[in-house]
C-alpha cells in the first residue's frame, strides 16, 4: 500500500473496527475539500473487501487492485445529477433496491459509495434512512462531506461519524516528492494551501485551479486598496460558474479568518493562500471587520446555494465587503 499521511489516528481506529469484527454499517467521513475525505473512504472499502483479511488492506490482492481502480464489481458510487451535482430520490432508490442483492465476491460485502455530499437534498436523504437504519448484514454505506450539517440529524445519528484533518507542512512537502514534483512547485503549492496535500495537488495539476488562486489574490489587494469596481470586475469573471464561485469564496474566506487571527496574534499559523496578504488585511482592518466580511461571504453563498442570480449575489457582496471596512 501506498504511505498515506496524516490522519493517523483514524487509521488506526479504522484497522481496529475491522479487526475486532464492529465494522460499522454506515461511515461518515468530513472535512475540508483536500484533506483525504475520499482517500479515507477508499481505504475503509480496501479494507472491508480485501482478501488477506488483515488489519490493513493488503494492497495487491484483486479486491483491492478493483477498489483502487475504481471497478470492482461490488462497490457502487452513486450518480449525481442536476446543477448542483446532488443526488436524486431515484437514485436513492435504486441503490435501496439493490442493496437486497447479494455481493458475489470472497468477502461477502457490498459497499455504496456517496461523494461531496454538500446538495444531498433532504428527500433523498429521507428515502436512504431506513436502509441505513436497518441495511442487510453485508451492505455497508459511506458518505463524504465538508460537514455533518449537511446532513440530517435522523443521518447523523445512524452514522459513526470521523473527521479528516490536514498533514503538516513537512509531511505535505514529503507527499509531493514521493509524487515527483520539484522543490519549487512543491513550494509554490505548499505556500497556498499548507497540510492539504490533496489541495497541493489539485493546485499543481489544475490550472483553473490556479487562476482561481490568482484571482483571489487580486481580489484580496482590492479589499485592502478599498476598491470596489476593481473587487466588482473580477468578481463578474466568475460568471455563473457555481464550483468556480464556491471555491474563490472559500479562499477569501480563509484569508479573512488569517486577517482576524493575525490581528490577535502576530504569529498564528495561516491558512490562507496569500500570506503575504493575509499580513496586509491585518493591518488595514480589525478583527471584528475580517469577521463581518467572514458572514457577508457566507451569505452570499448562502444566496447561491439558493439559486439566485450569482452576479448579483456578487455584486451586493462586494458593496457589503465595502461597507465593512
Amino acid at each position: 500500500m501506498k504511505k498515506i499521511y496524516g490522519n493517523e489516528q483514524l487509521l488506526a481506529t479504522l484497522s481496529n473496527m475491522v479487526k475486532c469484527g464492529r465494522t460499522a454499517h454506515a461511515v461518515m467521513f468530513y472535512g475540508e475539500k483536500g484533506s483525504g475525505r475520499k482517500l479515507m473512504a477508499q481505504y475503509y472499502t480496501q479494507l472491508l473487501l480485501c482478501e488477506s483479511g488483515g488489519r490493513e488492506p493488503c494492497g495487491i490482492c484483486n479486491a483491492c487492485k478493483n477498489v483502487q481502480q475504481g471497478f470492482h464489481p461490488d462497490v457502487t458510487y452513486a450518480e449525481t445529477s442536476g446543477k448542483l451535482g446532488g443526488y436524486s430520490v431515484a437514485t436513492a432508490r435504486e441503490i435501496c433496491s439493490d442493496a437486497f442483492i447479494k455481493p458475489n465476491n470472497s468477502s461477502g460485502r457490498k459497499v455504496y459509495i456517496f461523494r461531496d455530499c454538500h446538495s444531498m437534498d433532504t428527500r433523498t436523504q429521507n428515502t436512504l434512512l431506513k436502509i441505513i437504519e436497518e441495511p442487510p448484514e453485508y451492505a455497508y454505506f459511506i458518505f463524504t462531506c465538508e460537514s455533518k450539517a449537511d446532513f440530517l440529524p435522523t443521518i447523523i445519528s445512524r452514522c459513526v461519524c470521523f473527521g479528516t484533518s490536514i498533514c503538516t507542512e513537512t509531511e505535505a512537502e514529503q507527499a509531493l516528492a514521493e509524487c515527483g514534483y520539484g522543490k519549487s512547485s512543491i513550494d509554490s503549492a505548499v505556500d497556498c494551501f499548507h497540510g492539504n496535500i490533496g489541495m497541493c495537488k489539485e493546485y499543481l495539476e489544475n490550472e483553473e485551479l490556479r487562476k482561481i488562486v490568482d484571482l483571489t489574490k487580486r481580489m484580496t489587494d482590492s479589499i485592502i486598496y478599498k476598491d470596489e469596481y476593481t473587487l466588482n470586475t473580477l468578481m463578474c469573471t466568475l460568471g455563473t460558474k457555481r464550483n468556480d464561485v464556491r471555491n474563490t469564496l472559500s479562499l477569501l474566506d480563509k484569508l479573512m479568518r488569517d486577517a482576524a487571527v493575525l490581528g490577535r496574534d502576530n504569529d498564528a499559523p495561516l491558512i490562507g493562500c496569500y500570506r503575504e496578504g493575509a499580513y496586509r488585511l491585518a493591518s488595514v482592518m480589525t478583527p471584528y471587520e475580517a469577521a463581518a466580511v467572514h458572514r457577508c461571504i457566507e451569505r452570499a453563498w448562502r444566496t447561491v446555494e439558493a439559486n439566485v442570480n450569482i452576479p448579483l449575489a456578487l455584486a451586493a457582496l462586494c458593496g457589503e465587503i465595502m461597507e465593512c471596512l
